[in-house]
């Protein structure tokens, strides 16, 4: 057996061990599936895989690869439930050509792809081919989460102690330094017409509720004419629950909700970046089933983020 057909199973069985024990999935079809995706990808799909897996460009922009993100489309069409999909498209074609920052909560590493995913399965085509989502370090300290990474693109940032798990901490002086650096990244991205992903949240919900944004996020809208989208989602963790090592066959929907002009939002808090994402987390929340909203359920509790939120809605 040669490297390159070596390198090729290698591939398969660790998909299909992702995989293991789900009846519902056919192993033989998975696995003859994965084999003619890789082989249609040819030998240099598969090296540009392996390069894109191994490699470290520090707190900057990472690529997507296209035979990682054929292979998630393939997974993707045996795991989600005939009831997936995703409602809104109208807000995604208003900005369709225009900066966007993409505002989403947080339950599984699965988020991001499932967006892409059901973005082009409804007619978001346009929007899923520039995506760039922001992922915290421990993406990349795992090969499995890197892999799910490349169906977009990513740019590495640091999380602070608040967030981080031991798995990835980093001093506050460099926290600082990187953060820097994926901001710059992050925003040079969106400049270049890329949409930024942010799960503001900094890490995964353990219970399936919303948890209150972070202000720092707020600096990533930064950018002239730049709109904030903000995206409900729901059952991401039941197909990658947090602390499972697999995935499972599941309904997952996506509920997007109007966009919303970054400087009016940033002009009606007065740059109170405290303000900014607590009015975008209410966005998100108004757009979870009852129950998920989680931080942001109780709206008396943020009257002034709120009244922001409104003021930034009402029509120029």
């Amino acid at each position: 057996m040669n490297l390159e057909h070596a390198s090729r199973d290698a591939l398969v069985a660790a998909i299909l061990e992702f995989l293991s024990g789900h009846a519902l999935l056919a192993v033989d079809d998975v696995r003859a599936a994965l084999g003619r995706e890789i082989d249609a990808a040819g030998r240099d799909g598969l090296a540009s895989l392996r390069a894109n897996l191994n490699t470290d460009h520090g707190w900057e922009y990472y690529p997507p690869d296209p035979l990682a993100k054929r292979i998630h489309r393939l997974l993707a069409d045996r795991l989600l439930s005939p009831e997936s999909g995703l409602s809104g498209i109208e807000h995604v074609h208003a900005v369709d050509g225009r900066p966007v920052t993409i505002w989403a909560n947080h339950l599984s590493y699965s988020d991001a792809n499932l967006m892409e995913i059901l973005l082009e399965r409804a007619g978001g085509g346009r929007l899923a081919a520039r995506l760039t989502a922001l992922a915290g370090p421990k993406i990349f300290t795992s090969r499995q989460r890197r892999f799910s990474s490349l169906c977009f693109g990513t740019v590495k940032v640091p999380q602070s102690a608040e967030v981080s798990s031991e798995e990835a901490v980093l001093s506050a002086r460099e926290v600082a330094r990187a953060a820097r650096q994926s901001i710059d990244a992050a925003l040079e991205r969106l400049s270049a017409g890329d949409a930024l992903i942010l799960f503001g949240e900094g890490t995964r919900s353990r219970t399936g509720a919303m948890q209150r944004l972070l202000p720092g996020v707020a600096r990533y809208l930064d950018v002239p004419k730049a709109s904030v989208l903000p995206m409900g989602i729901v059952g991401t963790d039941e197909l990658f629950p947090v602390g499972d090592a697999e995935v499972h066959p599941a309904r997952v929907l996506i509920r997007v909700g109007a966009p919303i002009e970054a400087a009016r939002l940033e002009a009606s808090a007065g740059n109170d970046r405290r303000l900014i994402v607590d009015a975008i987390g209410l966005a998100i929340a108004a757009l979870l089933p009852a129950g998920r909203e989680g931080a942001y359920a109780d709206q008396t509790e943020f009257e002034d983020a709120h009244r922001v939120l409104v003021d930034a809605r009402r029509p120029a």
